[in-house]
C-alpha cells in the first residue's frame, strides 16, 4: 500500500469571501496565475454549474531545476491538470492529476470569513505511485504545490487590490 503525504496550507486575502470566490472564477486571473508560474504552456475553463462552477487548468511546466529523479520520471516538461469543483463560495475539491505519471494531489479548498478578508484553506495529500523514490517526491510535489499556491495568493493580492482602486 502506497501511503499519501498530507499538505495543508492557508492563504489569506483582504477581500471579503464573496470577492476571493469571483477572482478563482476569472479566467483572466487563472491565466495571470500561470504567467507567474512562468508554465510553458496553459489553457483555462471555467463554467457554471448549479450549485458553483468548476476550474479547469490544463497546463505544461519545464522541469529545469528540479532534481534528477524527478525529471527521470516526468521528462523535460510535465503536463499537470488542475480541476476545482466548487459549490459557491464555500469550498471545492481540487485534483491535481499528471496525466500518464503515477501521481496526483487530492484535497479540499475551503473559503472563510476572517475579520475584514478571507482565509483560503487548503487540506489534502499528495501520493507518488513510484517504489523506493516516492516519498521523496510526494515532498517535491507538496513543495511545488505550496508555492504555486504563494504564486496565487501574490497575483490575487494585486488582483483584488486594483479592482478595489477602481
Amino acid at each position: 500500500m502506497i501511503a499519501a503525504m498530507e499538505i495543508r496550507h492557508d492563504l489569506h486575502y483582504d477581500a471579503p469571501p464573496a470577492a476571493v470566490y469571483a477572482m478563482l472564477g476569472d479566467p483572466e486571473f487563472r491565466a495571470r496565475v500561470c504567467e507567474a508560474m512562468q508554465v510553458a504552456r496553459h489553457d483555462v475553463e471555467v463554467s457554471a454549474t448549479s450549485i458553483g462552477m468548476d476550474v479547469r487548468i490544463d497546463m505544461s511546466q519545464h522541469t529545469t531545476g528540479l532534481p534528477a529523479i524527478a525529471r527521470k520520471v516526468v521528462g523535460d516538461t510535465t503536463r499537470v491538470v488542475q480541476s476545482e469543483r466548487w459549490e459557491a463560495a464555500k469550498g471545492a475539491d481540487l485534483r491535481v492529476e499528471i496525466p500518464g505519471r503515477p501521481g496526483h494531489i487530492r484535497g479540499r479548498i475551503s473559503l472563510s470569513g476572517s475579520g475584514a478578508g478571507t482565509t483560503e484553506s487548503f487540506v489534502g495529500e499528495a501520493t507518488i505511485g513510484v517504489p523506493l523514490v516516492g516519498r521523496r517526491l510526494e515532498g517535491l510535489v507538496e513543495r511545488l504545490f505550496i508555492e504555486g499556491m504563494d504564486t496565487e495568493q501574490a497575483v490575487g493580492a494585486r488582483w483584488l487590490a486594483e479592482r478595489d482602486d477602481a
